[in-house]
């Protein structure tokens, strides 16, 4: 039996340029070959996401050939933050000069990129909605092409276009494991912000990305 809870739902995103990074990579940014379970999720949130319900990314269908480009670029190597920055303002002492923390990264990213997200709303605990109206709304917000922020390939400077799938369109023909990939990331309910990382050994097949259900995978040091 079907659980109700559940909505299969189908996105189609591409973009010119798309960054889906390796976690064991700590210096340079080297990608994926193809769309990450996060970085899906992180698109359908940017389309449709209310407190009531999460996505489930089921199957990312890859539509393109892969191909990669590298970019060497100045990065800041620091992170901002609003408090010293509140900081500076007040005292009238302090500061931030860009030239003084720029460093080189180089990047291995994707070219002309294109997939299908196959994806599932679950209502979540406690909640009697019912998950028609959010599945109609999702896909009105597709066919409309709004969004609640502009949905970006891995990295924000790579915007992502999206819209439904195209009738004929299909993955490509390509199978091969891809290494650890991460699930999901579980905090603590003390909200600290500490969270332990949920890995699933990817591998496409004939150009589709399965990705298992987050209660299958167990958490990973």
């Amino acid at each position: 039996m079907t659980d109700p809870t559940w909505t299969a739902l189908e996105v189609r995103v591409s973009g010119e340029f798309a960054c889906f990074t390796r976690p064991e990579m700590k210096v340079e940014r080297v990608t994926y070959p193809v769309m990450t379970p996060s970085a899906a999720r992180g698109v359908l949130e940017a389309i449709f996401w209310k407190p009531q319900f999460q996505w489930i990314v089921e199957e990312i269908h890859v539509l393109k050939p892969i191909a990669y480009f590298s970019i060497l670029r100045n990065e800041v190597s620091s992170r901002q933050v609003v408090a010293t920055a509140r900081a500076w303002a007040q005292s009238g002492v302090g500061g931030y000069a860009a030239a003084d923390d720029r460093t080189q990264r180089h990047t291995l990213a994707l070219r002309d990129v294109a997939y299908v997200i196959r994806a599932s709303m679950r209502l979540r605990p406690g909640v009697s909605d019912d998950i028609a109206k959010f599945r109609d709304q999702f896909r009105r917000r597709v066919a409309n092409g709004r969004c609640y922020a502009m949905p970006y390939l891995g990295c924000r400077e790579f915007s992502a276009g999206f819209g439904p799938p195209q009738a004929g369109e299909r993955p490509i023909d390509l199978s091969g494991e891809l290494g650890p990939m991460l699930l999901g990331i579980d905090y603590l309910p003390n909200g600290g912000g500490i969270g332990q990382p949920r890995f699933f050994p990817a591998e496409l097949r004939a150009g589709v990305l399965h990705v298992p259900l987050p209660d299958a995978v167990n958490g990973a040091g």
